[in-house]
């Protein structure tokens, strides 16, 4: 397969397309208006373009067929993208680079106090913590598992909640200049370590395959069985996705010491 070939999307998303080209466009905008850092536009476009890649690219047909593929797949979508586009500090390019439109919408819908309130709830590091470890057993209960590989349209709001609440969780925990404390936010990074290690250790270690759909949907490796399959997936969500985390940290209290 060429390099050309493996861009083609497996399985066409406007939504992804769309999301991805108009905050290309208004990043591209902010940076001609605001100054960033070279590692910092390389941080973003690194992550944007790691999201679109296995979500939007012949990628996700592997993700689709093999589970330690798909394990790989989420831990992009939920940890590295996100992660590197909160390190890359886009907020004032972003805000630089939306329209003038847009900036009177995001200037009237500010001043909704319910609105406020709701951002508030969602934000708060408990709730973002809960959502973030809720989201990963949920999406890989058996039962559920099968159901989103099945229907696109669940698997694309697995995949989007994924996006979603990695900005959430990587936006507060490693903002300097957020209203938690730095023992706080390392704190949120630390609680969502345990029931990743769990839930891939429960993986890893059950001796009977846990996601059939893989096996009737046919499997991209033939030669990889069902079982080392999903034991490969259950230690990349067992070692790998924590050591976000530990990452994290580090950056967080590099950035505690230099101030």
């Amino acid at each position: 397969m060429s390099a050309l070939q493996w861009l083609i999307p497996w399985e066409t998303s406007e939504t992804v397309v769309i999301v991805t080209s108009i905050t290309a466009i208004i990043f591209i905008r902010g940076c001609q208006k605001s100054k960033l850092f070279f590692r910092q536009k390389l941080f973003f476009w690194t992550g944007l373009l790691s999201l679109y890649a296995v979500s939007h690219t012949q990628a996700e047909y592997y993700a689709e067929h093999e589970f330690f593929v798909h394990q790989l797949q989420s831990l992009v979508l939920h940890h590295l993208g996100p992660f590197l586009i909160v390190l890359a500090r886009p907020k004032e390019a972003l805000s630089a680079g939306l329209p003038v439109a847009g900036k009177r919408f995001f200037r009237l819908v500010s001043t909704w106090k319910p609105l406020h309130c709701l951002v508030d709830a969602l934000l708060h590091p408990a709730a973002v913590v809960i959502v973030f470890a809720g989201l990963i057993v949920f999406w890989l209960l058996p039962s559920v598992h099968f159901i989103a590989m099945l229907d696109w349209r669940i698997y694309r709001l697995m995949n989007w909640s994924m996006v979603l609440n990695g900005l959430m969780l990587w936006g507060i925990a490693l903002d300097s200049h957020s209203k938690w404390s730095p023992g706080c936010r390392i704190a949120m990074m630390l609680a969502v370590v345990p029931p990743q290690i769990l839930a891939g250790a429960l993986i890893f270690f059950t001796p009977h395959e846990l996601y059939p759909i893989y096996s009737l949907c046919g499997r991209a490796f033939t030669g990889v069985s069902a079982i080392t399959d999903q034991q490969t997936g259950g230690l990349i969500l067992w070692m790998n996705a924590a050591m976000m985390s530990v990452i994290g940290i580090l950056v967080v209290v590099h950035k505690e010491l230099r101030k």
